[in-house]
């Protein structure tokens, strides 16, 4: 049986099934054993491969590994640093990379986190926050755990979703925290349309997206004048190992490469 959600946090097992495939097929994307753990436990519930490609699944391993090195970076720099995970669905990134000594705060709707602890159970430096992105409370919460520490924001799959001026509200609260650093993954225009694509595929029609950056230095503008481009990469530019993929794969990663239609993008707040 299917668990009962809303059609965006529907999707929240799609990321799920990109890091079981990449772990068995493509382990130099992303080993996560949490989800190894978990395969049979959700499979049981939902048909996670439903609808999807080879590319499609190796799409969502690679995200993990572009946050996985934006994590990993971050904490060379900051060991005892604070990692928000916005939207944080099922995301295991807190199990792949955690230091031992920073501290972790998953943020979603109170829907997901329930879900989140019932297949992820806690920890005492992972906290969670059961609340919308867009509720001012949780930055509170965050400034005083920061306390003059740095802070990095991961918004994984996330951004999409929303109408522009909702992503420029939140990302001008993310601004107001010193010390913030925000990583997210997006699309251009022309990425926007292929991911509506891929949306239709996977069966989440109603799921709808919007927001798209076509220039990373614009939307920084757009945010706040203290805002500044720290990185903005293409989504693939890390797999360079792509042994054993298929052709279409291989092309596909290639030419959303080559016109930059899916991106990583870090910007430093203030």
């Amino acid at each position: 049986m299917k668990e009962n959600l809303s059609n965006v946090s529907g999707t929240l097992f799609v990321p799920m099934a990109g890091r079981i495939f990449a772990s068995h097929r493509f382990p130099h994307i992303v080993h996560d054993e949490k989800a190894l753990m978990l395969e049979k436990k959700i499979s049981a519930q939902i048909d996670i491969f439903k609808g999807q490609s080879e590319y499609t699944l190796v799409a969502s391993a690679v995200r993990s590994m572009n946050m996985d090195a934006a994590v990993n970076s971050f904490l060379k720099e900051n060991p005892s640093g604070i990692i928000v995970n916005l939207g944080c669905g099922l995301e295991t990134t807190f199990y792949r990379n955690d230091n031992g000594t920073a501290t972790w705060y998953e943020l979603d709707l109170p829907e997901v986190i329930e879900l989140r602890e019932k297949y992820l159970g806690k920890h005492e430096r992972d906290i969670s926050i059961p609340a919308s992105v867009f509720d001012e409370e949780w930055g509170g919460i965050v400034k005083e755990s920061a306390n003059r520490k740095n802070v990095l924001f991961l918004a994984s799959g996330l951004l999409y979703y929303f109408e522009k001026p909702q992503v420029i509200t939140l990302l001008k609260r993310i601004a107001s925290i010193p010390n913030a650093i925000l990583v997210f993954d997006t699309v251009n225009s022309s990425g926007m349309k292929r991911m509506a694509g891929y949306m239709r595929q996977l069966g989440h029609e109603d799921a709808a997206m919007y927001f798209y950056v076509d220039d990373a230095k614009e939307l920084a503008y757009e945010i706040c004048d203290t805002v500044t481009v720290i990185e903005e990469r293409p989504y693939y530019s890390r797999v360079k190992n792509r042994k054993g993929m298929k052709f279409i794969t291989k092309i596909s990663m290639s030419i959303s490469d080559k016109f930059n239609m899916v991106k990583m993008i870090s910007l430093k707040m203030n």
